[in-house]
């Protein structure tokens, strides 16, 4: 099955085979709400059980957070409750998502998309982000290898967010606060849109 389509992941969700699934909310995000200033709009693509809506909604941002898996929505929105409407069944690439946002959240968008689709992600990103706005989150890095996950290298992330994008953090994500599947490929990075 191709990964890039709905179907990929509706079977896993289905079948709550969801090994990406952190049951939670990262260390990191947490610490960079608290030191980071103001809140905004921010958009969760790929959102799976989007736990980190809540967070974020507690910390005073507005949420849109999308995923193209009807399963992956309807979890997201039981988890949820009262906040179950930030959570929207939306492709990523194709749908109006209005912004521009303040903030994108990335965890395991990115590497749930082969190489190839990497182009599209970085316009797409450049696209609804707002000047001066922030990429944030947990990025994959590691060595190429068939995926999904596909994690990413240093050469990689520059080629994708050159010109459009300056980073501003990057920091290793313990391993105790990863999952097996990504442990000690994960580093938490804000990238700023100019």
């Amino acid at each position: 099955m191709d990964c890039t389509r709905p179907e990929f992941w509706e079977v896993r969700y289905r079948a709550s085979r969801i090994p990406w699934d952190l049951h939670g909310v990262p260390p990191a995000l947490i610490g960079y709400l608290k030191r980071a200033a103001g809140s905004g709009t921010v958009l969760v693509p790929g959102c799976g059980s989007a736990y980190e809506v809540r967070t974020f909604s507690e910390f005073g941002w507005t949420v849109l957070a999308i995923d193209f898996s009807p399963s992956a929505v309807g979890r997201a929105r039981a988890i949820l409750g009262p906040l179950a409407g930030a959570v929207r069944l939306a492709d990523f690439f194709a749908d109006d998502l209005g912004g521009p946002f303040d903030l994108v959240y990335e965890r395991t968008f990115l590497c749930s998309l082969p190489p190839a689709r990497w182009p599209d992600y970085g316009r797409r990103m450049a696209q609804l982000l707002k000047p001066g706005g922030r990429l944030a989150g947990i990025f994959a890095y590691g060595e190429e290898k068939e995926g999904p996950p596909f994690p990413m290298t240093d050469a990689a992330a520059r080629d994708l967010f050159q010109g459009s994008f300056r980073l501003a953090e990057d920091e290793p994500v313990p391993a105790s606060d990863s999952l097996p599947l990504f442990a000690g490929m994960e580093r938490w990075q804000v990238w700023l849109r100019a």
